[in-house]
């Protein structure tokens, strides 16, 4: 028989053990449209509206009264009154609402007099979004409301509409969010999220399908029909879930930038090809993983943990350059890493092949990380000298 012929019955093989055990399925498929369903709905609205901000106003002026209003106007809040500090402290620490601002005695009559009052903000850092959209809600009131008091005072000394705007914000803040203009929590944490669970759900699947072989002593069986090669072994096995996986990512990447109208400057051609590299390097960690520790429980457990570490080492939440500098070089041995980097200069910066092409040689060079423990994982298949649990 030719090599083809024994990869081809290596891909028979396993088409009928996808067939005969529904798990392979489920946990490929059904995990990866749950998780999509998951973002594309719950991200759906791009920020949370909203948000319960109680307001203690012991005032209880004009001034104050409209800042309860136009606060409560805001796409982002919505206010909840209460009587006294004790009160609003005790729902804040129930988590019921995402922060409250207390209103000083007499504030308007301090304004006046030109004395300084002090809002004071509390706010629940314990939830990091809300807290922090909160906190951005009530800063922007409390400086629109500060800037509408100055503009009053200094008609009142009779100065020109056409200059009060320069005395009270002399320089103007021109602000542009590149990639993300809406601010959309969607856009900002799909595009990474969604590939990387993309490259968690691979990464389990291929060390479970290598894994079941020892566990249930069919590897010998797995290398005799594989004509003793262990390069057919590994091109049949990953053959179904490379298109399997290859098919599930464009789908992802067409029903973000296409059906989804999620922002790109650059081409979706492109992040296919990215797409599909995260797809050929998660595969070749899996085996890489599953050659160094051939026990399935061990394998498994290392690959969910190396998986999860990817998410935190990419660079999406917190940037890599801010990290210690073993870090940042620990970070080059995840995949995701490489497709965080080609993603921003392709879909943020269009910056096009001169852009990503070194990304897309690391994720290549992945691919020749599994040729160190193909002599080891041929020996745990023959052998069957390890551990089956």
């Amino acid at each position: 028989m030719g090599v083809w012929n024994y990869i081809w019955a290596v891909i028979r093989r396993e088409f009928r053990i996808i067939q005969e055990h529904p798990i392979y399925i489920f946990g490929s498929v059904g995990v990866m449209l749950f998780i999509a369903l998951f973002f594309f709905t719950f991200f759906k609205g791009g920020l949370p509206q909203d948000l319960p901000i109680g307001v203690v106003d012991n005032d209880n002026s004009s001034v104050s009264r409209n800042f309860r209003r136009q606060l409560d106007a805001t796409q982002l809040g919505r206010v909840i009154e209460f009587d006294d500090f004790s009160q609003a402290r005790l729902e804040m620490q129930k988590g019921k609402i995402a922060g409250f601002c207390v209103i000083p005695k007499n504030m308007y009559s301090d304004l006046l007099s030109n004395r300084q009052p002090s809002i004071t903000f509390y706010v629940n850092g314990l939830y990091f979004v809300s807290g922090a959209l909160a906190y951005k809600d009530l800063l922007t009131m409390v400086n629109l409301t500060n800037g509408a008091v100055q503009r009053e005072v200094l008609r009142a000394r009779g100065v020109p509409d056409n200059q009060i705007m320069g005395l009270i914000r002399p320089i103007d803040i021109d602000t542009h969010q590149i990639g993300n203009v809406y601010t959309n929590y969607g856009y900002y944490l799909s595009n990474i999220m969604i590939p990387g669970t993309l490259e968690l759900v691979i990464i389990i699947m291929i060390i479970y399908t290598l894994g079941m072989e020892l566990k249930y002593e069919t590897s010998r069986h797995l290398v005799k029909t594989a004509g003793d090669s262990i390069f057919n072994v590994l091109a049949g096995k990953l053959a179904i879930y490379t298109v399997l996986f290859s098919a599930i990512g464009l789908l992802l990447i067409l029903a973000m930038y296409d059906w989804l109208k999620f922002p790109m400057q650059g081409s979706i051609w492109n992040m296919f090809l990215a797409i599909i590299l995260l797809v050929l390097s998660s595969e070749a960690v899996a085996v890489f993983l599953f050659g160094c520790l051939p026990v399935p429980r061990l394998a498994l457990s290392v690959g969910a943990l190396y998986s999860v570490l990817g998410f935190s080492l990419s660079g999406f939440t917190l940037p890599l350059e801010a990290m210690v500098p073993w870090i940042r070089g620990l970070a080059e041995a995840f995949p995701l890493r490489h497709y965080y980097l080609f993603y921003v200069q392709e879909d943020i910066f269009g910056a096009g092949f001169a852009g990503w092409w070194p990304e897309a040689i690391h994720m290549l060079l992945f691919l020749l990380v599994p040729l160190v423990i193909l002599p080891r994982l041929k020996g745990a298949f023959i052998n069957q000298n390890f551990p089956k649990e």
